[in-house]
């Protein structure tokens, strides 16, 4: 019977010999040149199989995640539709039922009656300033520039910060806002004029509707479910 023993120590005189090292001094130039070429020859093909590995596995991965984030995306657009559909036969419900504020412009909630569930839809709207807003702030700046600014410079930047535009070229809604909160404090016409223009120019135009899905947890606490629709 063979010793497993003698077969490693085999092994071991095997590989000892194929990786003995050369001795370099005895080699002529050429065999030098031939060692190295080898040796630069299996670095290369080393650093080619590292490669073509990583990249497999890289493209591989991709193309998984990329085709489940594809069908979620679909499946993601569809739920939406289906919840336009039964969140408008539950407006239409809820009017027949008196359940809804008169006033209510497209927004509403509704929970089940254990109180665990609950879903909202959101009237989603967008500011919109038209061309009158270029000669309102054309008219503020001016007057800003020329009375403000030489009286008191904190004041100044931060009344002309209120009509900075956002990276769309847009005004900021809240920040309109906070500049109406000084409408009374100057009586001079271009001041009035701006704010006036401002107004005039501004309109709120709805979006679609959002939705907001929450679930009340064993602490009695609403948690959102949390659902990316801006896409759709």
């Amino acid at each position: 019977m063979n010793n497993p023993n003698n077969i490693k120590v085999k092994d071991a005189e095997i590989m000892s010999t194929t990786e003995e090292k050369i001795d370099l001094s005895k080699l002529s130039t050429k065999e030098l040149e031939e060692v190295l070429a080898k040796r630069k020859k299996n670095e290369l093909a080393k650093a080619e199989k590292e490669k073509f590995e990583y990249e497999s596995t890289r493209d591989a991965t991709i193309e998984k995640i990329i085709t489940t984030a594809t069908v979620l995306f679909k499946e993601l657009g569809e739920f939406k539709q289906f919840c336009h559909i039964e969140m408008d036969n539950q407006a239409v419900k809820l009017s027949e039922y008196g359940k809804i504020r008169s006033n209510s412009k497209g927004g509403f909630s509704v929970t089940n009656s254990d109180d665990t569930m609950r879903v909202t839809r959101r009237r989603d709207t967008e500011p919109v300033w038209d061309e009158r807003s270029a000669k309102a702030i054309e008219l503020i700046k001016d007057f800003l520039t020329d009375t403000i600014k030489k009286r008191d410079v904190k004041l100044y930047e931060i009344l002309i910060s209120f009509l900075e535009r956002n990276a769309n070229g847009d005004l900021e809604y809240s920040r309109v806002m906070d500049l109406y909160k000084h409408e009374d404090k100057f009586d001079d016409d271009r001041w009035k004029e701006g704010l006036k223009l401002i107004k005039e120019s501004f309109s709120n135009h709805l979006k679609g509707f959002g939705y907001e899905f929450k679930t009340k947890a064993a602490d009695g606490k609403w948690e959102n479910l949390l659902l990316n629709f801006s896409s759709h």
